[in-house]
C-alpha cells in the first residue's frame, strides 16, 4: 500500500485499510496487542479521542453509532466524516491549544492518520488478519519519532520499546518502537 503525499488521499487509503480490517472482524472481544485492549477497544480509541482533539481547535464531528453497539458502524461513520472534512476544509487553518497552528489537513495527517496507520496493525493482529502497511511510511514515522523518544515515552502513550533487530521490516521496527511485540498474535481468525 503506497501512500500518496496529499493528506486527504493518505487518509482515504489508511482509513480504508482499517475499514477492511474492521469489516472482516468477527470477534470484537478478541485480545489486542495493547495490554488490556480488545479489537473493539482499538476502534474505541480512534473514535474516542479524535473528535475531542478537533473540538479543541473549533472543529466539530457529528457523533455516530456507539462503539459498544456497532464498532464497524462507528468506525465507518468517523472515517467518512474525517474524509469529508479533509476534502472540503483541508486547507483551512487549525489552531489547537497544545499543538499550535497547522493547516487542518496537516494536523489530521500528523496526529490522526498516523495513529490510524499504527492501530491498523493492532486490529489486524487482534483478529488474525494480515496488516497491509507501507514499509516506507513506517520507516519515515520511525525516523521522525526516534529523536523525540523520551517525550513520547514520558507522555504515557507508548510503552517500553520491544527490541527488534535492525534487519527486521520497517513495520516490525516501528511496532517494536511503540511497545508492540511484532511476533504477537491473539490466535484470532477472520472469517
Amino acid at each position: 500500500m503506497a501512500l500518496p503525499p496529499a493528506p486527504a488521499a493518505r487518509h482515504a487509503i489508511v482509513a480504508g485499510e482499517l475499514t477492511r480490517l474492521a469489516a472482516a472482524t468477527t470477534d470484537w472481544g478478541a485480545p489486542a496487542p495493547v495490554d488490556g485492549w480488545t479489537a473493539r477497544d482499538v476502534v474505541g480509541h480512534l473514535v474516542g479521542w479524535f473528535p475531542g482533539f478537533l473540538a479543541a481547535g473549533g472543529v466539530e464531528l457529528a457523533p455516530g453509532p456507539a462503539v459498544e453497539d456497532d464498532p464497524l458502524g462507528a468506525w465507518r461513520h468517523q472515517a467518512d466524516a474525517v474524509q469529508a472534512l479533509l476534502d472540503e476544509r483541508g486547507d483551512e487553518p487549525f489552531t489547537h491549544p497544545y499543538v499550535g497552528t497547522h493547516r487542518l489537513d496537516g494536523a489530521v495527517d500528523q496526529f490522526y492518520t498516523a495513529d490510524v496507520f499504527m492501530h491498523s496493525w493492532d486490529l489486524a493482529r487482534a483478529t488474525g488478519q494480515e496488516p497491509r502497511l507501507d514499509e516506507d511510511v513506517a520507516a519515515q514515522m520511525l525516523e521522525g519519532m526516534r529523536p523525540i523518544e523520551a517525550m513520547l515515552r514520558d507522555s504515557g502513550q507508548y510503552g517500553p520499546a520491544v527490541p527488534v533487530p535492525e534487519s527486521a521490516s520497517a513495520v516490525d521496527r516501528l511496532m517494536g518502537f511503540v511497545g508492540r511485540d511484532p511476533g504477537w498474535s491473539s490466535g484470532g481468525a477472520a472469517r
